[in-house]
């Protein structure tokens, strides 16, 4: 009697659960989505290309031998990250570590919001009458307390009220000390200058090995820990990257100076590209939590190496330049793209060092320089053999023990070799060169968007 009781409760559950189906199983159904285009980046629609050297290896190398391969559709940047992108990321990491010195301070001088000074950039403590029961729990039991490497780790900043930057309006002496932390002494800046000390700007994220996690039971220890990143460029790639070359003008004004803003960033190793990849999603993500019924993006992250060759070619079969043709100048002599010709007259392109960075025409994906003006970093690592033993399908060498990384596109001080879509080159990864820059991607979601389907 109980067991027909409990099968006849269990069915009522069920009926009374599904009593807008009519007992069909209809899925479960989630709100609607539609796919959102990232702001300043093109859809790149998957499909096979033959990757590899299409024309002679002249350099024989025989790195690049040809093989079909397909990758699925992305998003990529229309051009590549500029100083001006790249100095929003130095901005607000900037401020986060300015203000998250602040509030320490006024946390040890025992200082809250309305004493006034250094207390209105402490910590903003949470009112336990506004809060619904979820909130007080993690409250009382992470954001109270921190982690055990950092008690500040949940710590709520305050971004409501500005940061004072000229030393002539410092609210008190409490906040002079913290500030004389961040800068560097008067004999040490620039002709004079008051410089933040860039050491300080350090960036921290949380990574995925997935290859290793597939391979575990469990979460625990999903998550890499990545060291504490200084995100900076390093300005001095200007002079170390050319013996006897007076180019301190580069060094001084390139990073910073608002005439080169749409210019490519350079200066940059590939672990600080990955970081402001982690940036940019943290970015954006930020935003939407602010925003209902939004669901949070995918990452943004360097391309593959066979990612960036089939964006590069445009959709063009065996083209030599993303442009398509064999030369790299058209049929009036004018060059299409930023590089050394003519036997090392780097100025015949019309520029010395970089331009900017949607000079020139794109290519049929509106992918701008994707030859010459800097050489992009991309995730894979660099295998002399890799097109030997790579999937077919979306390949990539991803091996975190392989420090050297593909490279590609060539350079302004590249000659015309370097900037074949078919080209592969490597640099290690803690190396910043003044001809090396990089560009993002993001996965698109779906499958409908494929360059091969038919209409």
């Amino acid at each position: 009697m109980k067991k027909l009781v409990a099968l006849t409760a269990i069915l009522s559950l069920l009926i009374s659960c599904g009593s807008n189906d009519r007992g069909e199983v209809v899925g479960s159904k989630g709100k609607s989505w539609k796919s959102e285009k990232p702001y300043g980046m093109a859809l790149i629609p998957g499909g096979a290309f033959i990757m590899g050297k299409s024309d002679d290896d002249l350099a024989n190398i025989q790195d690049a031998p040809t093989k079909t391969v397909t990758v699925r559709s992305f998003y990529m940047d229309e051009t590549e990250i500029t100083n001006d992108e790249y100095r929003q990321f130095v901005e607000w990491v900037k401020d986060s570590i300015t203000r998250t010195r602040l509030a320490i301070y006024a946390d040890e001088q025992g200082k809250k919001p309305g004493d006034g000074g250094l207390g209105e950039f402490a910590f903003l403590e949470a009112e336990e009458a506004d809060m619904t029961p979820y909130q007080k729990y993690m409250y009382d039991n992470y954001y109270s307390i921190g982690t055990d490497d950092d008690m500040y780790a949940y710590k709520k900043l305050n971004h409501k009220v500005k940061l004072i930057k000229d030393p002539s309006k410092y609210p008190d002496v409490e906040y002079v000390e913290v500030m004389d932390t961040l800068y560097l002494p008067e004999s040490e800046s620039y002709n004079g200058l008051k410089t933040f000390d860039v050491s300080k700007l350090v960036f921290k994220y949380r990574d995925v090995d997935w290859n290793k996690a597939v391979k575990k039971k469990g979460r625990k220890g999903l998550y890499d820990e990545n060291p504490p990143i200084e995100i900076y460029p390093d300005t001095t790639v200007w002079i170390k990257d050319f013996a006897y070359s007076y180019n301190e003008p580069m060094h001084n004004d390139y990073f910073w100076h608002s005439a080169y803003g749409e210019y490519p960033v350079v200066g940059v190793t590939w672990e600080k590209a990955r970081a402001y990849c982690a940036w940019k999603t943290l970015y954006k993500n930020a935003y939407i939590k602010t925003q209902k019924g939004r669901d949070q993006i995918n990452s943004f992250r360097l391309p593959s190496e066979a990612e960036w060759e089939y964006a590069a070619r445009g959709g063009i079969a065996s083209a030599t330049f993303p442009w398509g043709g064999p030369y790299a100048h058209n049929d009036r002599g004018c060059f299409l793209a930023n590089f050394k010709p003519n036997r090392g007259d780097y100025a015949a392109d019309g520029a010395l060092y970089t331009v900017e960075a949607d000079a020139f025409e794109p290519n049929d994906f509106n992918l701008y320089n994707m030859a010459g003006n800097v050489a992009e970093w991309t995730m894979s690592s660099y295998d002399a053999t890799a097109y030997e033993f790579v999937s077919t399908m979306n390949p990539n060498v991803s091996d975190k023990n392989n420090q050297r990384k593909v490279v590609r596109g060539g350079s302004w001080k590249d000659v015309g070799y370097s900037l074949q879509v078919s080209t592969r080159d490597y640099e290690y990864a803690d190396s910043a060169r003044s001809y090396i820059g990089f560009r993002t991607v993001q996965d698109f979601m779906g499958t409908q968007v494929t360059g091969g389907r038919p209409n």
